[in-house]
């Protein structure tokens, strides 16, 4: 019993790998895209309706949920899915990757803000000493001492998307339970990545789209690579089994262990955007950065049990909703 136990948290640790890799590459195969010819928005687009027509029979298998949690399907389709990856993307057009992901991870740091100062609720010391670092460490990425040393619009767009999370997050915390009645992760996913899909539409409007861009290359740091492989990589890799091999992970493994895990997705990221784009960050960015994801980590680490004052923050939406499919 042991031995299956050791292997079932084996399993679920490289599942938990391979999702921080397949989220971690997103942004390093749309940046070409998007310096090729595509508009971000349309990227994006291309993205979650690609994604949601992938998924689309798990949304049909778990239709009830559209009756019984409305609210928090619009929720993450609007926040989790159009919001974070729309400004994601339009930032990562500006500034470098892995800056841009670790300016989302505040966004548990900015869950523990809200919750102090909006909701007047108490938040724990060590909660207080990950926002502390993570505000810390990012001063140090976009080196502050030099008048920021990145584009500041892309930088407000990433702190947009870490909003989006947060608005997210406290849906989710308002309309969260356990027990047999919760939902589906998977089908809350589906429908989420539906109702982006249905949004971008109207915003993004695709059909005007250089649907050509597609048919030619994109170059990664001066080297040629199809267009369609970077969409494909997106669509198939970076959101389908990037959410599917994030859900299994957390239920194999604890929450905390998977936010842990969940962390390297920044780092991987910003290695991924240093070989593959080009995009080097200096020494006191690479530190900075670890002490925004050590912050990020400390402010996760304390979130209590359900049903006390404190708040709830989670590394991103799809790590939060893979969280509370455990308690299933």
């Amino acid at each position: 019993m042991s031995s299956q136990v050791n292997r079932g948290k084996g399993i679920g640790l490289s599942l938990a790998v391979g999702s921080a890799i397949a989220f971690g590459g997103s942004g390093v195969a749309a940046k070409p895209l998007i310096e090729a010819g595509l508009d971000p928005l349309h990227v994006v687009w291309l993205r979650v309706t690609g994604a949601a027509l992938v998924m689309l029979p798990l949304a049909v298998r778990h239709r009830a949920l559209l009756r019984r949690r409305p609210a928090l399907l619009a929720g993450f389709g609007l926040l989790g899915v159009a919001g974070v990856q729309a400004f994601y993307f339009a930032s990562i057009s500006r500034i470098p990757v892995g800056v841009a992901l670790l300016v989302e991870y505040l966004a548990p740091a900015l869950v523990l803000g809200w919750v102090r100062f909006v909701q007047r609720r108490p938040v724990t010391r060590a909660a207080a000493l990950g926002v502390v670092l993570a505000v810390g460490g990012l001063a140090c990425v976009v080196e502050v001492w030099s008048g920021l040393g990145f584009d500041a619009l892309g930088l407000l767009l990433a702190l947009a998307a870490a909003c989006c999370q947060v608005g997210y997050f406290v849906l989710s915390d308002q309309g969260s339970d356990s027990g047999d009645d919760a939902p589906d992760p998977l089908g809350v996913i589906a429908y989420g990545l539906l109702t982006g899909a249905a949004v971008l539409t109207v915003v993004a409007r695709p059909w005007g789209m250089d649907w050509s861009v597609l048919a030619h290359s994109a170059r990664m740091d001066g080297t040629e690579v199809p267009a369609w492989l970077l969409l494909a990589w997106i669509v198939l890799i970076a959101t389908v089994v990037a959410y599917i091999t994030g859900v299994v992970s957390v239920r194999r493994l604890s929450p905390q262990v998977a936010g842990v895990v969940a962390c390297l997705e920044a780092v991987i990221a910003t290695v991924l955007a240093w070989f593959l784009l080009g995009e080097h960050l200096s020494a006191p960015q690479i530190a900075g950065g670890a002490v925004v994801l050590l912050g990020a980590f400390i402010a996760q680490s304390s979130t209590p049990s359900k049903g006390s004052a404190q708040p709830v923050a989670g590394g991103s939406p799809e790590r939060e909703l893979s969280a509370r499919g455990t308690a299933a």
